[in-house]
């Protein structure tokens, strides 16, 4: 079973609660597909006990001991990448048309690693996660790599709880892809509202069961109401209303999930969420 945690933008509050239902959910599998923001792990003291090179694509250099300066890769690149018979790396999508046109064969398409990928052995489960390199860009080739690496030490079909990227880019729809269903974290604003029907949209694309969770929905009452009768008119669940704590910056700021705070109304409310997600995913 593979639940994707999403959100239209970045700082709903997905990860605080992915942290939470994990901890809830005891022994799962941690997947951080947010990976150009990846900071589950910070919740954790885990050992990364694998790093390896992912290689995102391909960038094209130039020999310059073979180059006599014809100026006809720079005529036919479509990304002006190429000027003064250098490439600039930044530019290049590595498509290779300049290869084709080179005359002295003088153009190399090269690797590139665009990221790190690490397992991070906690107590009793993994975080499969990667850092990207400066620059680079989050692929769908890369989330579907961090997938995978779970997949590996997911002997006894454990749970898999993905932390996915905000909005509905390709690293969103390489995340739900293949998986069992989704929480969309919403917060009552009309930006959150858009942004909570564009992710509706995609999943509904994708025929991915949907469930929807409010966080801090006491902030905005009026608008909280509307994102229950959106729902509630796409006829998928609303599982969780999440109130307003100040406990849960507390929690953030010492790194630690806010199932650690039994004191706090937020992990009250995520507990009885997870409750109402268990009865619809088993």
């Amino acid at each position: 079973m593979e639940l994707v945690v999403l959100s239209g933008k970045g700082g709903t509050g997905k990860t605080t609660i992915v942290a939470a239902l994990s901890e809830l959910a005891k022994d799962v599998i941690k997947i951080d597909c947010d990976v150009d923001a990846p900071n589950l792990y910070m919740f954790y003291e885990g050992l990364d006990v694998e790093k390896r090179d992912f290689i995102g694509g391909k960038k094209a250099v130039i020999v310059e001991s073979l180059c006599v300066k014809c100026g006809k890769c720079e005529a036919i690149c479509k990304f002006d990448a190429i000027g003064n018979f250098s490439i600039n790396s930044f530019d290049c999508e590595g498509c290779g048309a300049c290869t084709l046109v080179c005359p002295q064969n003088a153009i190399k398409l090269l690797n590139e690693k665009t990221a790190d990928t690490f397992i991070t052995k906690l107590d009793k489960d993994i975080i499969s996660r990667a850092e990207m390199k400066i620059g680079a860009d989050g692929s769908g080739k890369l989330i579907s790599k961090l997938r995978k690496n779970g997949k590996r030490f997911n002997d006894n079909e454990k749970l898999t709880i993905i932390d996915g990227s905000p909005g509905i880019g390709c690293p969103v729809i390489s995340s739900i892809t293949g998986s069992d269903a989704v929480l969309v974290v919403t917060e009552p604003t009309k930006s959150g509202l858009g942004d909570l029907m564009r992710v509706v949209t995609l999943c509904e694309h994708f025929g991915v069961f949907t469930m929807v969770c409010i966080n801090k929905y006491d902030i905005n009452e009026e608008v909280a109401r509307e994102i229950e009768n959106f729902v509630n008119d796409k006829g998928m669940r609303l599982v969780g209303k999440i109130p307003y704590d100040y406990i849960v910056m507390k929690s953030i700021n010492e790194l630690k999930p806010i199932t650690y705070y039994k004191e706090s109304i937020a992990e009250k409310a995520i507990e009885d969420m997870w409750t109402n997600i268990q009865m619809l995913i088993y």
